[in-house]
């Protein structure tokens, strides 16, 4: 029978080499100060740009970690509303869009304020706002109650021929243990917040305090946390982007490390490796960003309508095969004889080109930036 990290003597005093880990923080660090530098030079209108792609990327990431798609246009309007931006086509949000987007903001506009067993229970509340996780209902704004049911377990596999991946601790231990972990994290600055983002995540996860939504509330502590190593609300990386490409990984060294001693370097050298690999992804979602507003100031003197205004912004964020009228009328809600007098006035105005293909498989292209 597996022994977890929590079972052992001195839990919870994590320790670690620090000859393995401090060069690895040490190149994060760089890395991250020469992103924010270079952001600081962006200007507040591309900086604000840059925060909602990528907290829209990290919310909607987070949620595929666990096996959730949420509609991308619902929680980039969501964040936008959030964020006073007044940008076309932002779409009304379902609420459990509502929810992620509400704890996401409130990790990470209030970094800098205590977390406490009653923000944990609210963001808990908003993420199951009908307090049923698929057609279960569990405990909303609570610590779990599985007494009936301990230990509660993650597994795998057919029935009969199931895997044990963790086994959590039993929940009458679950306000000491989360009594000690909210102390710890709202009282010990001696470590570097990076450091600390990625000792919480572990610990969280491994406490697994609630019913359902620990791993998206560890994330939503990690954010809040890397945050705070930047000092600043605004967000230029995301972990859970990174995470999501690492998933099988990052799931294999939690379990290895809830398995294993309370030595995590492991899970250090892995957890700021992948956040270098977030620093280093960033640039795409950057390059987007001025490529966007350089489009935008080509055209700044054009006038659009709000339709209009909504397919331009859709090519620029990169869109899904072809667009043609068809495609057209269909987002923009409207006939397909007005889908066409838009494009054919896109065209006129130099920002829309036909492609070279025509028929009945006429489509159209952005003009680039050059042209």
């Amino acid at each position: 029978m597996a022994v977890y990290i929590y079972q052992k003597k001195d839990w919870p005093a994590f320790y670690w080499d620090e000859k393995v880990i401090g060069p690895l923080l040490a190149s994060v660090r760089y890395r991250q100060g020469i992103l924010l530098g270079k952001m600081s030079g962006f200007g507040f209108k591309l900086q604000k740009e840059a925060t909602l792609d990528v907290l829209t990327l990290e919310v909607i990431k987070s949620s595929e970690i666990e096996g959730e798609v949420l509609d991308a246009e619902q929680v980039r309007s969501s964040i936008a509303r959030r964020l006073g931006m007044d940008i076309a086509g932002l779409v009304p949000s379902d609420r459990n869009v509502e929810g992620v987007v509400d704890m996401m903001m409130d990790a990470i506009e209030k970094f800098n304020q205590p977390l406490t067993d009653e923000r944990l229970f609210g963001w808990h509340a908003a993420l199951f706002p009908t307090g049923y996780s698929g057609i279960h209902k569990i405990v909303v704004a609570g610590w779990r109650d599985n007494s009936d049911a301990d230990p509660m377990q993650v597994v795998s596999g057919a029935s009969g021929r199931e895997i044990v991946h963790f086994q959590a601790p039993a929940s009458s231990a679950l306000e000491i243990e989360m009594k000690l972990f909210l102390e710890w994290f709202n009282t010990n600055w001696q470590n570097d917040p990076i450091l600390k983002a990625a000792v919480a995540h572990l610990w969280f996860v491994t406490i697994h305090p609630f019913d359902d939504g620990n791993g998206r509330i560890a994330r939503a502590i990690t954010d809040m946390l890397l945050a705070k190593a930047d000092e600043s609300a605004q967000r230029f990386y995301s972990m859970s982007a990174q995470i999501r490409i690492d998933r099988k990984e990052y799931y294999d060294v939690l379990e290895k490390t809830q398995k294993d001693s309370l030595d995590i370097t492991d899970w250090l050298e892995w957890f700021l490796q992948c956040l270098d690999r977030a620093l280093k992804a960033t640039n795409e979602t950057l390059k987007k960003v001025v490529q966007k507003a350089k489009f935008w100031d080509q055209f700044s003197n054009v006038s659009l309508n709000e339709r209009q205004c909504l397919m331009v912004n859709k090519l620029l964020d990169g869109f899904e095969g072809k667009l043609n009228t068809s495609k057209w009328s269909k987002i923009a809600k409207c006939s397909q004889d007005t889908a066409m007098r838009d494009i054919q006035d896109l065209i006129t105005k130099g920002i829309l080109i036909k492609d070279a293909s025509g028929g009945r498989s006429t489509s159209y292209s952005l003009t680039s930036n050059e042209d």
